[in-house]
């Protein structure tokens, strides 16, 4: 099978990864670094719709998966149907799961999903929100309504805080277009964990759950950013348990939903739910494999990556739960300094080749220069992985080998899945 990996981060580098180790031939569009070294690059932006199609085209593609929320807001999966080139990954108007937080209220209520009390408006609604804010008692998260790579949310402890965060937004315009109008909704406290699950419209195959950490820094403190790490299994809940619960009250439900209107869900859909006191709630949904999450789950499967994806393309799912190896992933991100704000790039990345042979290092801010040489290129510079049979074993074995790797400015979280940010809530 020959398979075009749309996207240039650590989740493509993975999926590139998860499929190349079944045999299929891959090309990566645009890439990074790290698949330069199982596929082919070709540099061609993931939402550039037009010239991946005909790159496509050309080169005789089976299956093309989307990696990125900015490829599958720009209609890849409908220009590929169009064109009559399965495509991995959900249309633009299925994708408003992610793309529009508002549309995602406004579907989960419509179709019974738990989630928190929340209202929305542009710059005309800023009074009503503000009046909304002081209904919560000041204690919120502030959204921008598009895609701001993982970075739109404020969690907000007071009132004060909660309009500035509107403001930023609205007035300020801090996200472009994307915070044009806001989802402000109450704040919940619980554990926050993430359910993936690939489907095909109607079916859905459920892998088992995750955990990212969102914040900058240890302790979770910090701005919020594309995730600085992960783990799967999650050891302190029955995750048998919550993906029975996730299917019965959320997943399968929006599946249906989406249906109803004529926009069927085939790709892999993502779902943050937190566990609060009151029951499970859902903070959001992502129409792809979450990043981080992707780079711990994908080396856990039994399944065959590219027949699941072509299956769901297909309407061929097989509904369940997706097998996984025993153990556990663990999964740690080095960062160029300055992020999540404005990076420094062009640093020479050493001591890739210096890891163990049992540890996966996925690419997503890499490049390599006119000589050959790896160089810091993104926020985001590497996923550093582990897989042992425990938890904790997984855990030291990641940091023994993350600190082999070395470029100007690199840092990271050295809390990813230690035993004190496992009982700290999330939220």
């Amino acid at each position: 099978m020959r398979i075009l990996v749309a996207g240039s981060g650590g989740r493509e580098h993975a999926l590139a990864w998860a499929c190349a180790r079944r045999g299929a031939e891959i090309i990566c569009a645009p890439g990074n670094g790290g698949t330069a070294t199982i596929a082919e690059n070709v540099d061609v932006a993931a939402d550039d719709v037009e010239n991946i199609v005909r790159l496509a085209r050309e080169r005789g593609v089976d299956l093309v998966v989307i990696g990125p929320d900015a490829a599958v807001a720009a209609g890849l999966a409908d220009a590929c149907a169009a064109a009559g080139i399965a495509a991995f990954g959900p249309t633009r108007a299925a994708g408003r799961i992610e793309s529009s937080k508002e549309f995602a209220k406004q579907l989960m209520d419509s179709a019974g999903i738990p989630t928190a009390r929340w209202r929305a408006g542009g710059a005309g609604q800023r009074e009503a929100l503000r009046a909304f804010v002081d209904e919560l008692g000041g204690a919120c998260a502030v959204k921008a309504d598009g895609l701001a790579l993982g970075k739109g949310v404020t969690v907000c402890d007071d009132a004060a805080q909660a309009r500035a965060a509107i403001d930023a937004c609205l007035l300020d315009g801090r996200f472009g277009d994307a915070g044009a109008r806001v989802v402000v909704e109450e704040r919940l406290t619980g554990r926050e964990v993430s359910v993936l699950a690939l489907s095909d419209g109607e079916r859905l195959r459920v892998l088992v759950p995750a955990c990212d950490h969102k914040r900058a820094h240890d302790g979770d403190r910090g701005p919020n950013t594309g995730g600085m790490g992960a783990y799967a299994p999650v050891g302190w809940l029955d995750g048998d348990a919550l993906r029975t619960q996730a299917v019965e009250q959320v997943l399968q439900p929006c599946v249906d939903a989406l249906s109803e209107r004529g926009t069927p869900y085939r790709g892999c859909l993502y779902t943050g739910l937190i566990l609060t006191a009151s029951g499970l709630r859902v903070l959001e949904f992502n129409a792809r494999f979450g990043d981080p999450e992707a780079q711990v789950l994908l080396p856990l499967l039994v399944d065959d990556a590219p027949t699941m994806f072509a299956a769901c393309v297909h309407g061929e799912l097989v509904a369940g739960d997706v097998a996984v190896v025993a153990g556990a992933s663990v999964g740690v991100v080095a960062a160029a300094e300055g992020y999540p704000g404005s990076v420094r790039k062009g640093d020479a990345i050493e001591g890739v080749d210096e890891v163990e042979d049992d540890v996966l290092v996925f690419h997503a801010g890499t490049a390599r220069d006119a000589d050959g040489v790896l160089r810091t290129a993104g926020g985001r510079v590497l996923t550093v992985v582990s897989h042992k049979a425990t938890l904790e074993s997984a855990r030291r074995h990641v940091y023994a080998n993350l600190d082999r790797i070395r470029f100007a400015g690199s840092w990271y979280r050295s809390d990813i899945a230690a035993p004190a940010a496992l009982t700290v809530p999330v939220r």
